[in-house]
């Protein structure tokens, strides 16, 4: 069984070393297996994508059980995407991510974006030192990424999205993430201006490949809820051809139960 001091330590070094890699999203815990077993070496949670399965949306759900479930399923590194910690206030979102290190899994996310709104940039920054100071004093690795939320929420402040990606690095963020960045060029703009790994949605750039990202300097690519509406997706299709067509053609090319075995490690 591979620790959770073992993961972090994964985690961390999938961060030093050299080249971009793919950190695709699972929303439960076979979703989680499969993507072990396709080969990734890291997983992150999606909170919109573990609420669709829900029938709730981003937001309405808790997830300090779900966490421990994909860490409990998987031997490899879960990231936790912890919204704005569940918190406004420093010292809780210190309290939360406490609580989220206790479920097994190797780092989280912290978004500057609660309730609505773009927090203030102190408040932000003290949010950020607060679950740094929380992960520095685990007695195992745990990677913080702060996130700056700006360009998601329609904010279009692309100078003050770098400034608080700055101040994000020097409070100690190991990551550093801008969701909503929509092209190379603004890639680029984030990468030339901070010196921690950056995470990139891939799923706000599906033209863009790996090689590409690679090129740039990106360091890890993620992919939010999009692998769960994908498979929301093809389940709607099937759905929709059952009901309006009458036929079953979806069945095609399914992935046999062996080969699902497989994938769950269990063969």
């Amino acid at each position: 069984m591979t620790t959770q001091a073992e993961k972090g330590t994964r985690f961390r070094h999938l961060h030093q070393r050299p080249g971009t890699f793919v950190i695709p999203n699972p929303w439960d815990a076979g979703s989680a297996r499969m993507l072990e077993g396709l080969g990734f070496e890291a997983l992150a949670t999606t909170s919109a994508g573990f609420a669709n399965s829900l029938g709730r949306l981003d937001g309405e759900v808790t997830l300090l059980e779900h966490c421990r479930a994909l860490a409990d399923a998987t031997s490899i590194p879960v990231s936790v995407d912890f919204e704005n910690g569940f918190a406004d206030d420093p010292e809780t979102v210190a309290t939360n991510v406490l609580l989220l290190s206790e479920t097994g899994v190797a780092g989280c996310s912290i978004e500057d974006f609660g309730n609505g709104h773009i927090y203030e940039f102190m408040l932000a920054v003290e949010r950020v030192e607060a679950a740094v100071e929380v992960a520095r004093a685990l007695p195992f690795p745990f990677v913080i990424t702060a996130r700056a939320e700006n360009l998601l929420r329609g904010v279009n402040d692309m100078a003050d999205t770098i400034r608080r990606l700055q101040a994000y690095e020097a409070a100690g963020a190991e990551v550093l993430y801008a969701p909503g960045l929509r092209d190379l060029a603004q890639v680029k703009t984030v990468l030339d201006a901070v010196s921690k790994p950056v995470n990139v949605l891939g799923a706000m750039m599906p033209g863009v490949s790996l090689s590409e990202y690679d090129a740039l300097g990106v360091k890890r690519v993620s992919l939010g809820g999009a692998l769960a509406r994908h498979a929301m997706t093809a389940l709607a299709n099937a759905g929709r051809e059952m009901m309006n067509e009458g036929t079953f053609g979806y069945m095609t090319g399914l992935l046999s139960n062996r080969d699902m075995m497989k994938l769950f490690g269990r063969e």
